[in-house]
């Protein structure tokens, strides 16, 4: 089940992706950056669906950004904060 979110999170992420920036092939290495990206979030423990697409979404648009993958993950990361704060917040 765990594989089939990250799965999901990623080609979700992907599809939009490359539906803003045309002409970028299907097998470019920022797709297997994304999905050693969400791995990486998903082997820490996080298994939300909708996390995850955000922590991916992020990623790719910072990537693009920063040119760099630990940039990009930093920043992803913080992203994810941010809304999951939010979402506690909105909850009391």
């Amino acid at each position: 089940m765990t594989y089939q979110v990250t799965k999901g999170a990623c080609a979700f992420a992907w599809r939009n992706y490359l539906l803003l920036h045309n002409g970028i092939s299907e097998n470019d290495n920022r797709r297997s950056a994304l999905y050693r990206y969400v791995n990486d979030l998903r082997d820490t423990g996080e298994y939300d669906f909708d996390n995850l697409q955000i922590a991916a979404v992020a990623y790719l648009k910072k990537l693009d950004e920063l040119h760099d993958d630990r940039g990009a993950r930093l920043a992803a990361g913080r992203a994810l904060a941010e809304c999951l704060d939010a979402r506690i917040t909105h909850q009391f």
